[in-house]
């Protein structure tokens, strides 16, 4: 691991090429403002644990610093460079054993149903705790968290923000962790569902949050590829993609993709965290690629949320929704690009407020507002982006599209570090 001094750290910043546009060297929307690590210590990053020392920055992790991941970086790999698995943090676990202590259907757990099911329940939960130990790193506040070159990736990391503040997360594969010990509730939903623990990014009470050209996916561990589960269903190892929770304010998520998952983007805590989340979670998602997500594309509780200049496609998997207007939610949505049937656009969670301005599906005014209305919420969201922040949207679907497809996501045209 190599570190720089602030100097050299700043002409590095010159040798670099020009980014694409000047919205590009700063971010537009809530998170205006967030400078990350600028200033600070260069560290140059290859393995998990430069990347843990490097966070702790010599004993003083909320100091500036830019820290540049070369290469893959493995949440599993333990200090001596070998990766660890599912058996490793809990000998004996067996998913097939933990599942057939549901029953068939799955629908009651037993500790008595077969001789093994309450030390598989143990070990479920003891292998649980010491996965989430080995891949959660934790970026504190002042940091540039970027990718040095076209190639860099978080592979099975559980990366959050936890009260950090001014933080830049910029041009990093995240590739969501695979969760070993992801829990059946049966009582999840009209059939139960499996409720896996990890996200590939999780920012909890953080301000001042900065996410750009990013890729967001399952990456080698689709859901498709997932052990078969209860009623014909896949297992379900993944949590979201990039969850926003606990008060958090003040980010914007720029130029990045989010491809091949279920639930991608959860803005709030829970319908029942208002005490947390009412007055806070303003978020802005700005030209955005979206690709065969299923849901989430966000789905919003209490926040004011502007999603504007996305593009949303679905390529193989059938979408349930892209916007989802959740409790006490003021969702604006901006001339976006569905590439898909307006009505799987918008759902209702429990909210009243959307609204959106000039949006397209399939080449043709989306009529967002109609759809909404259709579903009983009112296009009244109490706020205006534009009196809030200075920003440009791109104003015909050609160009949203045009923008999304050459920039979004890691490797594309932008001022690296």
């Amino acid at each position: 691991m190599r570190r720089a001094a602030p100097v050299l750290a700043a002409l590095a910043l010159l040798l670099v090429p020009a980014p694409a546009s000047a919205a590009d060297r700063a971010p537009v929307g809530w998170g205006a403002g967030t400078t990350g690590g600028a200033g600070g210590p260069t560290w140059t990053v290859r393995t998990r644990a430069e990347l843990k020392e490097a966070l702790a920055n010599d004993g003083d992790p909320t100091a500036p610093k830019v820290i540049r991941v070369v290469g893959d970086i493995d949440g599993h790999e333990a200090d001596d460079g070998s990766l660890l698995g599912e058996q490793d943090y809990a000998p004996g676990y067996d998913l097939a054993k933990y599942m057939s202590c549901f029953g068939e259907d799955g629908s009651t757990w037993s500790d008595t149903r077969h001789d093994y099911c309450k030390r598989q329940r143990q070990l479920r939960q003891t292998g649980s705790n010491q996965e989430k130990a080995q891949i959660q790193l934790t970026v504190p506040s002042n940091t540039t968290l970027v990718g040095a070159d076209d190639d860099a990736r978080l592979r099975g990391v559980f990366l959050t923000v936890n009260t950090g503040t001014n933080i830049v997360v910029r041009n990093l594969h995240l590739e969501a962790p695979v969760d070993h010990f992801t829990s059946w509730s049966p009582d999840d939903g009209t059939r139960g569902s499996w409720n896996a623990r990890f996200d590939a990014l999780t920012v909890i009470t953080g301000k001042n949050i900065w996410i750009d050209h990013c890729t967001f996916t399952d990456g080698r561990f689709p859901d498709r590829a997932a052990p078969p589960g209860f009623h014909g269903e896949r297992v379900g190892r993944h949590d979201g993609l990039l969850d926003i929770e606990d008060g958090s304010d003040f980010i914007t998520v720029s130029d990045s993709r989010f491809t091949d998952h279920d639930k991608a983007l959860l803005i709030g805590s829970g319908d029942g965290r208002g005490d947390r989340d009412r007055g806070h979670l303003k978020v802005t998602f700005l030209r955005n690629l979206f690709t065969d997500i299923v849901q989430r594309g966000p789905r919003v509780r209490f926040g004011q949320v502007h999603v504007v200049n996305n593009v949303y496609v679905s390529r193989g998997r059938t979408p349930l929704y892209a916007l989802g207007v959740g409790v006490e939610s003021a969702l604006h949505s901006e001339r976006n690009v569905f590439r898909y049937d307006p009505s799987l656009a918008v759902a209702p969670y429990g909210g009243e407020h959307f609204h959106d301005t000039g949006s397209w599906a399939n080449g043709r005014p989306a009529r967002l507002n109609t759809v909404a209305a259709g579903l009983g919420l009112t296009d009244d969201v109490d706020w205006d982006p534009a009196d809030v922040y200075d920003y440009r949207p791109l104003t015909s679907a050609a160009a949203v599209e045009r923008h999304v497809l050459t920039h979004a996501g890691t490797g594309r045209r932008y001022a690296r570090p």
